[in-house]
């Protein structure tokens, strides 16, 4: 039976929708989705139809799809030419859907694309030249305007990749894309544009590794559903250092929880079940979950991110190397589900300061043949698409604090050129250069080695990559069909059990911290007084300046269903005030730099001004080539938290409130210092990104809290430099007013300390007593 592509939920005929894609049954197999226009055949064989993607006559082995994934990946890879591997081996830098989203240049038709009329499903001329011109199947998307948009926008990458020789589809992938807009309202019936979900570091805070796994169900639905086969995640570094910037994106400080968390998350993503199964679990709903960032970036020295030269270093003063490989090697690479293990690995862009015994290099993870191929393959086993962080090869940035322009090439900044980079990661082992698409590098790449090696050396070198790459693509269907029905794409995206089930897991994510006197739950139609939250201007992530503002916090029409809104402390039965962790910037100042000082400033968890008298006098990693310092110290050096305002709200509500209750919602995104606000509080309430409702249903009583503190929150900034930058556990915690430990797997419920299987299994006695085994 053959079906022709047809409308999409409006009826209405776009562009896209009047296309000639065609749909084919095959008796006992797969449907096959192709472009008439394209060149495909469909050829028979013993009485089964198979796509001809060569466009011939005959059915060559790739594209058999009764032959394993890996047999077919094989015999394509080894009919393409070296340029087309090195396609293969490229993957986009970030697009977005329409590009006017995006913050690439953009044209159409040679207009630029936000005047150039094109449909938000439309290729841009670069799309249609990366893809033409330099082969590239592996494209990253970071921004789509709707379901719909994003099934036309595949629909005209894959028709377009289809017509090209040997009609290698696209792999579109993403990064992590399910996280929480507060102040939307969850309602059980109506669906969303998307299933809304705690970030990672929420989702350990359930300390339930089937909500994670249940996550990545379906969240890879969605994926599919949108045209994703690749999921940038998970990311399991243990987050050992409270100060680093990305603790959030992580499952928190303890190897043990990392694992389990990391093992129920993939298992989810890439495991199709029952008639959706391809083989050995892959399948239809299945998504390549690319696991990062080996072997941990978590241990930065003094917390420092590694994405700016001030942060390339990871330190290991503590030893603990070994167990930052933990959520990877009993985790990521110990599936339960019969895919196995991660499809695809990211090493971060650190420097893993001093543990190449072998050949004693300092360079970046990538450009480690140590750590890929004698730790990463040869040691664990790992056999799947290693593929760098984005944009690892181009020189470095004039500036070192700034993310744009120039690469992070850390370790290899002096003495290479871009293609000699190149060279170096595929020599180490790496397969694919993230956030790069120009082929010219990896071709003169493969000139250099086969200059000392030979042709056959690099050509079975490249081969074993393009292998790597195409299985990846192979076990998903995408050669079968990669085209999307944008109808069903609407339905499936967001809609209303896929809500109701992330809105579950945001509910389980929050942490009771403190409930003096059984302050919570509250009585609805309390009146509440919410005090407004100033942010003083500043820079973000990107460089880019923002304005002061001063807003409230959390949805006045989302807390108006709930409680009676009350303008002035004095009407008010309870104030809530929402605060977000102590936040002193990334570690570097170019104000101290061009002061004479190394540039080199504290990163503080407290709000008030913080002096580091207790730090190193001189750091364990540095580098003394300008405008860098060979001692990274900040000793003495004083800072204080950007939104040091978050703590007067605080204390001006307790002092306003006159003894009524003083709760505080406390949003973190790594560990925070508590001793200048918790006193003041009467109960807090600690997120990590949830919806304004899940905070209320949990104030008034609908839900009890159940979450757990998958990190510890320090006592003072004292433990804080005294800890190991590779350790768990090794800080003071604080001790709150009524002698709870804010420790890791800490957290309350109405009737007290949680005391239940996850603390058992989880807690401090029993992950050390794991760990000791």
């Amino acid at each position: 039976m053959e079906e022709q592509y047809g409308t999409g939920m409006s009826g209405r005929k776009s562009a896209a929708q009047q296309t000639d894609i065609r749909y084919v049954e095959n008796p006992s197999g797969p449907t096959l989705g192709y472009s008439a226009s394209s060149g495909v055949r469909i050829v028979e064989q013993d009485g089964l139809r198979f796509k001809s993607l060569s466009k011939t006559e005959r059915l060559l082995p790739y594209e058999d799809w009764r032959l394993p994934a890996e047999e077919r990946a094989r015999d394509l890879a080894s009919r393409l030419s070296i340029e087309e591997i090195a396609g293969l081996m490229l993957y986009s830098p970030h697009q977005a859907v329409p590009a006017t989203f995006g913050f690439l240049p953009a044209t159409y038709g040679g207009l630029p694309y936000d005047q150039s009329g094109a449909e938000d499903g439309e290729l841009t001329d670069q799309q249609r030249a990366f893809l033409e011109n330099d082969h590239i199947r592996h494209v990253l998307v970071m921004s789509v305007s709707s379901p719909q948009a994003a099934a036309e926008w595949n629909n005209r990458l894959q028709r377009l990749a289809e017509a090209l020789p040997f009609g290698i589809p696209v792999n579109i992938s993403s990064d992590p894309r399910h996280g929480t807009v507060s102040s939307s309202e969850y309602n059980a019936g109506s669906g969303g544009a998307i299933s809304m979900w705690p970030e990672a570091l929420g989702l350990a805070a359930t300390f339930d590794p089937s909500v994670a796994e249940r996550f990545g169900e379906i969240a890879s639905r969605e994926y599919r559903a949108l045209g994703i086969a690749t999921a940038l995640s998970p990311q399991v570094d243990i987050a050992t250092d409270p100060r680093w910037s990305r603790f959030s994106g992580t499952f928190g400080e303890d190897p043990r929880l990392s694992a389990d968390m990391a093992r129920a998350y993939i298992d989810g993503f890439q495991t199709s079940k029952g008639d959706r199964e391809i083989r050995g679990g892959w399948g239809w709903d299945s998504v390549n979950a690319m696991v990062k960032h080996w072997p941990g970036g978590g241990s930065g020295e003094g917390g420092r991110d590694a994405h700016f030269g001030y942060g390339k270093y990871a330190v290991y003063p503590g030893g603990s190397f070994e167990e930052h490989l933990l959520p990877f090697t009993e985790g990521a690479f110990d599936l339960k589900g019969g895919t196995g293990q991660a499809s695809a690995v990211m090493p971060y862009y650190t420097i893993s300061y001093g543990q190449d015994r072998v050949n004693g290099e300092n360079v970046g993870n990538a450009y480690s043949s140590w750590l890929i191929h004698d730790l990463l393959r040869e040691k664990h086993g790992y056999d799947g698409v290693v593929c760098t962080d984005w944009g690892i090869t181009d020189d470095e940035p004039l500036r070192i604090e700034r993310l744009f322009p120039g690469g992070r090439c850390w370790g290899v900044e002096e003495g290479f050129t871009v293609a000699e980079r190149h060279y170096k990661i595929l020599m180490a082992g790496v397969d694919q250069f993230g956030g790069n698409s120009e082929i010219a590098p990896i071709l003169e790449a493969y000139r250099i080695g086969t200059e000392k090696h030979g042709e056959a050396f690099m050509r079975a070198r490249f081969e074993r990559s393009a292998v790597r790459l195409l299985t990846n693509l192979f076990r998903v269907g995408l050669f079968e069909n990669p085209y999307l029905r944008p109808g069903e794409s609407a339905r499936i995206v967001g809609s209303a059990d896929f809500v109701t089930e992330g809105y579950r897991a945001q509910l389980k994510s929050v942490v009771l911290l403190k409930n003096r006197n059984g302050t919570l739950p509250l009585p609805k139609r309390s009146k509440v007084y919410i005090p407004q939250r100033y942010t003083p201007a500043g820079v973000d992530w990107f460089g880019a300046p923002y304005p002061e503002r001063t807003e409230y916090p959390v949805s006045l029409d989302v807390a108006a269903k709930y409680f009676e809104l009350a303008a002035a402390p004095e009407d008010a039965d309870f104030a809530l005030v929402a605060i977000r962790g102590a936040d002193s910037g990334s570690g570097y100042s170019p104000e101290d730099a061009a002061a004479g000082g190394n540039g080199y400033v504290p990163i503080s968890l407290q709000y008030r001004p913080y002096t580091a008298n207790h730090a190193r006098e001189r750091s364990i990693a540095g580098d003394s080539r300008d405008p860098d310092s060979g001692n990274r110290s900040y000793r003495g050096k004083t800072v204080e938290a950007q939104n040091s305002a978050d703590l007067d709200m605080v204390l001006d509500a307790r002092a306003a409130m006159g003894g009524k209750p003083v709760i505080v919602l406390l949003h973190l995104a790594k560990p925070t210092v508590c001793h200048e606000f918790e006193p003041a509080a009467d109960a807090i309430l600690v997120h990590f990104g949830v919806q304004d409702q899940a905070i209320m249903d949990i104030l008034t009583g609908a839900t009890e809290p159940s979450g757990l503190l998958p990190m510890q929150l320090p006592a003072n900034m004292r433990t804080v430099e005294d800890q190991a930058e590779d350790m768990a556990f090794d800080m003071e915690v604080h001790v709150d007013t009524e002698g709870n430990d804010y420790d890791f797997a800490f957290g309350l419920d109405w009737s007290g300390k949680i005391d239940d299987f996850r603390t058992r299994h989880y807690g401090r006695l029993g992950s050390r007593g794991a760990k000791g085994q």
